[in-house]
Parts: C-alpha cells; sequence; structure tokens
C-alpha cells in the first residue's frame, strides 16, 4: 500500500505518513484537552470519602495529552517521512462507507436530545436494518421496537437507571 513520492503523488487521494501521524496525534491530544477541562469542572479532587466524580478520568486525560504529544513529536522528527506516502488513504468509496455509518451516528446523538434515547435508538436500528441490510418491514420494526423495549424495561425497571426521555415517554408517565 506504499509507494515512493513520485508515484504516488500522481495517485488520487495520496498523504504523506507524516500528515496522517500528525493529524491523529493532534485529534488524540484534544480529546485528551476535553477529558481533563470537562472532569476538571466536574470535580477531579479528594474528597472526604475518597476520589471525586473527575478524579481518575482527568489523569486518563492527561495520559492521553502526553503519549499523543510524544507521537507527535516522534512523527513531526522522523527522517523520511514524507517520502513515504498512503496511496488513496481515503478514496471516495471508502469515504462514502465510513460516512454512512457516521452521519446516521451523529443524527442518532442529535435525537436523543429530541426524541430521549428509546426513541431515537428505534429509528436508529430501524434505518440501518433497512437502508443497508435491506430486511422486510416486519423484522425492521420488530427488531428495532423490541429492542428499544427491552432496554428500556431493563435500564428503567430493572436497573432504576434514568436515560434521557422525550415526549413520546412523557406520554406514558415517564
Amino acid at each position: 500500500m506504499e509507494k515512493d513520492l513520485g508515484s504516488a503523488a500522481q495517485g488520487r487521494g495520496a498523504v504523506s505518513e507524516r500528515v496522517v501521524g500528525a493529524a491523529t496525534a493532534i485529534v488524540f491530544f484534544l480529546v485528551g484537552v476535553v477529558m481533563i477541562v470537562d472532569n476538571y469542572k466536574l470535580g477531579a479532587g479528594w474528597a472526604s470519602d475518597g476520589p471525586e466524580a473527575g478524579y481518575f478520568p482527568l489523569r486518563i486525560g492527561i495520559i492521553i495529552c502526553i503519549a499523543a504529544a510524544v507521537v507527535l513529536f516522534q512523527t513531526l522528527s522522523r527522517k523520511g517521512a514524507d517520502q513515504k506516502v498512503f496511496v488513496a488513504f481515503v478514496t471516495l468509496k471508502r469515504l462514502r462507507l465510513v460516512l454512512a455509518v457516521l452521519l446516521p451516528t451523529f443524527f442518532f446523538v442529535l435525537a436523543i436530545k429530541f426524541l430521549g434515547i428509546y426513541v431515537a435508538s428505534a429509528l436508529f436500528i430501524g434505518a440501518f436494518m433497512r437502508v443497508m441490510d435491506r430486511f422486510s418491514w416486519l423484522k425492521t420494526i420488530a427488531t428495532s421496537v423490541g429492542t428499544s423495549a427491552a432496554l428500556f424495561w431493563l435500564f428503567e425497571k430493572q436497573f432504576l437507571v434514568p436515560l434521557p426521555k422525550g415526549p413520546l415517554e412523557a406520554m406514558f408517565g415517564y
């Protein structure tokens, strides 16, 4: 999958190993920063009864930032990294496959805010079954609604863990 710079530069979507490594390290560093900031706000100290909720996640965020900084430094200081390229690191066909999962997942997370997790989950499961795998409507509805109902029973009734709810659950008094 690797070729020299001359032949790879002609290929569509050629990206150097240095660019891919640096971009990945920066993304992970930012994830670590978000973890640090959020868990500091949550409480990352030691309380009278033990560690606060953000104590361990904050430290994991610090470890992620350190590891990402090391990877970034190694990537940028490595000799010859610009000569190695990934030909078609992201081809249009592969990008479509990634987006076919990423975009519905983004909308699923967004739908949780407005519809609640159970209705959003039923729609998400149903959409994947129907669009991606072409299941029949009966199997799609039975599986998506059945899974959401089972999760509702498990979390709301058995574990007594309240998860985000929407207008449908409000109609039923939850």
